[in-house]
């Protein structure tokens, strides 16, 4: 296993392509390349499974909030969504030609290790516009196998922009990495229920830390869920809960009985 990097120690200004690329315009026609490219890969190696897609709003700006153990995660959560989406991520992915070729489409940069307002900057336009982000919220990858702790970034963005945070749960790939020993588990994707928090303009670190552990508990429950119960209760329990939200709605407008 690689050792982690935490800290990057290119300047600043190498990342400004990346950034004015992602302020400037939304993922083209690379992005749809990718996914027709790797969706067979994660369905048929991976039995990817997705549950709850219909909580990503069709529209509008939203954060989807998942859980992070693999470099597939990114592609894990994209392929089922209907809607293109852009990726906050760590800056030491970016170095490759090929690679910086590809994540030119949808993914901005993070320094990691420094205080990087730009990547905030960037977060800001994207949801600005209306459009779909990723972000991580334990910051970065869990190399543990286990759930690692929420970070204050996905806190901070939550409340300064209000938009809906939908946590996300991916369980299963922890193990994805050992594909060159012919492992592929089953990964499944859980879309929970958007949250959503009121705008405040100028957070304190440890309000955002409060905001982005609510979140992260709902990531848990989701994550539990599927780990202790496995995927088939998972999506009963999903099916369930839809089918008793639309009566709800169906009830709140049906007239009322004459006597």
């Amino acid at each position: 296993m690689k050792p982690q990097v935490y800290k990057d120690p290119r300047p600043a200004e190498y990342f400004t392509q990346f950034h004015e690329r992602t302020r400037g315009s939304r993922p083209r026609w690379v992005y749809e390349l990718v996914r027709v490219v790797l969706t067979p890969y994660l369905v048929l190696f991976y039995r990817a499974r997705c549950i709850g897609s219909d909580n990503v709003p069709l529209d509008g700006p939203a954060i989807i909030a998942p859980n992070h153990f693999s470099f597939l995660d990114h592609f894990f959560v994209a392929v089922y969504l209907r809607r293109k989406v852009h990726f906050m991520a760590k800056s030491q992915l970016f170095g490759n030609r090929v690679v910086n070729w590809i994540f030119n489409e949808a993914v901005f940069p993070v320094r990691r290790g420094q205080r990087d307002e730009e990547g905030f900057k960037t977060a800001h336009t994207v949801l600005g516009r209306g459009d779909l982000m990723v972000m991580y919220c334990e910051g970065g990858r869990s190399r543990s196998g286990e759930l690692g702790e929420a970070k204050p970034g996905i806190g901070r963005i939550a409340l300064e922009t209000g938009v809906p945070i939908v946590p996300t749960a991916i369980v299963g790939s922890e193990k994805a990495r050992d594909w060159r020993r012919l492992q592929f588990p089953k990964v499944t994707i859980q879309f929970g229920r958007p949250v959503r928090f009121e705008a405040v303009e100028d957070p304190s670190r440890d309000q955002a830390q409060e905001a982005a552990e609510l979140v992260f508990e709902e990531v848990k429950q989701l994550h539990g869920g599927i780990r202790q119960g496995g995927r088939k209760r998972a999506v009963r329990a999903a099916r369930a809960a839809r089918r008793a939200a639309s009566d709800a709605a169906e009830a709140a407008v049906r007239p009322p009985h004459s006597i």
